[in-house]
C-alpha cells in the first residue's frame, strides 16, 4: 500500500485536547464542506464529519498530552476530501487499517476506527510532522458527478 501524500490543506486548525476541541473540529469540517458547496446533509459531509469526529476523538482521548493542542487539516483535490488528524503523544500508536479489530459485542469502544475504515476510501497512521507526535490521514471520496464540477468558489449545494 502507498503512503497518502502530504496535502496542502485549506483548513488548518489546531484545537484543546479536550471534547469541546473534539466536537469544534467536526463543526469546522461541517463549515468548510459548506464552503465548497457540499450540503449539510449531503453523503460527503456525512462521511467527512464522522470521520472527523472519530480521529478527534481519538487524538483527545489517546493522544491527549496535557498543555498540547490536537490539529485538523482538510484540503480538497482530485482524490476527495483529504482530512489529517495530529496529536503530540508518540508512544500510542493506533492500528493501521491492516491491523483494525472489531471489538466484543459488549464493548463500549473501540468501534471508531472500524467506522473510519468503513467510510474513508483508505486511510494511514504515519509520524507527525514535526514530531513529536502521530498523524491520522484519510480520503473521503467525493461522488462522480462532482468530482468533475468542483469549484471552490462557487457555492453550489448538491446531494453530493
Amino acid at each position: 500500500m502507498t503512503a497518502l501524500p502530504v496535502i496542502t490543506p485549506t483548513l488548518v486548525q489546531r484545537l484543546s485536547s479536550t471534547p469541546r476541541g473534539a466536537r469544534l473540529a467536526r463543526r469546522l469540517a461541517v463549515a468548510q464542506l459548506d464552503a465548497w458547496g457540499f450540503a449539510h446533509d449531503s453523503r460527503t459531509t456525512e462521511a467527512v464529519a464522522l470521520v472527523v469526529a472519530e480521529l478527534a476523538a481519538n487524538a483527545v482521548t489517546h493522544g491527549r498530552v496535557p498543555g498540547r493542542d490536537f490539529e485538523l487539516r482538510l484540503a480538497r483535490d482530485a482524490d476527495g476530501i483529504r482530512i489529517e488528524v495530529s496529536d503530540t503523544r508518540s508512544e500510542r500508536q493506533p492500528p493501521g487499517p491492516e491491523n483494525v479489530t472489531s471489538p466484543s459485542p459488549l464493548a463500549e469502544s473501540g468501534r471508531g476506527l472500524l467506522l473510519v475504515d468503513a467510510v474513508a476510501r483508505r486511510w494511514e497512521v504515519v509520524d507527525r510532522e514535526p514530531p513529536p507526535g502521530k498523524t491520522v490521514r484519510a480520503v473521503v471520496a467525493v461522488p462522480a458527478p462532482f468530482e468533475n464540477a468542483f469549484d471552490p468558489a462557487s457555492n453550489i449545494h448538491s446531494g453530493a
